[in-house]
């Protein structure tokens, strides 16, 4: 449901609207976004009526919206904004709120980063990095020579259900996929996460370009390769250290997609 944003000032200054209930928790915003001197707060918001006027009177680059609000909740507010103004009017979206459950309902209207207070300062960095790279690329975060003409790859994360929760797995995180019968290893930061999709399907999710299948059981993420070793059979070096088989009859997409 996310849309194009709005033009930028000329300085390059991404505008920001604060939506939360809490004033404290609106000022914890504020205080994060104090070292990131290409942010403008240009307005703040205790509900979602007052919100919803506000993105059409300002007409922010980037929303910080809470869930849980009196009346309105966050995801009201977006659906009422659509629904005034169409889903190009809508601006970069991070959901920050207390509740972990609803991590998938953001992502399925496309959000940027969904937040979980209280949010450290290391963690809201990520976010703005997400956010950057969004306004910097074309549609759906995909550079255009990289997309075919009838066919929009998914940018949106992996959602993965732990014992504990949700865990919200964005994409450029991914150091590797590993096939696990009807589920894949999904192995990032030197974790592994479990996810019940096939190897089969998620590949046809994923931007070629960004993640290879080197193996019947192994897909990497191509930013993540350190280096393609060939001493007797072929192997790729991960930047942590990992190796991974390539398969013969693989290598070749490998190396295009390593350029």
């Amino acid at each position: 449901m996310r849309g194009t944003t709005t033009a930028m000032a000329p300085a390059g200054v991404i505008r920001a609207l604060v939506v939360d209930d809490e004033a404290l928790a609106r000022r914890g915003v504020r205080q994060l976004l104090a070292t990131h001197d290409d942010v403008e707060v240009v307005g703040e918001c205790r509900d979602g009526r007052s919100a919803l006027s506000a993105l059409e009177m300002l007409e922010p680059d980037l929303l910080f919206l809470d869930i849980q609000m009196p009346e309105w909740d966050g995801f009201t507010v977006l659906r009422r904004a659509v629904e005034r103004s169409g889903v190009a009017a809508l601006p970069l979206t991070v959901f920050l709120t207390a509740y972990e459950e609803f991590a998938l309902d953001a992502f399925e209207v496309e959000a940027v980063d969904y937040l979980v207070k209280p949010v450290g300062e290391q963690r809201f960095d990520e976010a703005m990095r997400r956010v950057r790279r969004r306004l910097a690329l074309p549609t759906a975060g995909v550079p255009a020579d990289a997309q075919p003409a009838d066919r929009v790859w998914s940018v949106r994360p992996l959602v993965i259900a732990t014992a504990s929760g949700q865990r919200v797995v964005q994409l450029e995180d991914i150091d590797w996929i590993g096939a696990d019968d009807y589920y894949v290893s999904v192995y990032t930061g030197g974790r592994r996460f479990l996810l019940r999709e096939s190897m089969a399907s998620l590949e046809t999710r994923l931007d070629p370009t960004r993640f290879v299948r080197i193996h019947r059981s192994a897909m990497v993420n191509i930013s993540r390769v350190r280096e393609l070793r060939s001493a007797g059979s072929d192997v790729v070096i991960l930047h942590d250290g990992t190796k991974l088989p390539v398969s013969r009859r693989r290598r070749a997409a490998l190396v295009a997609a390593l350029g």
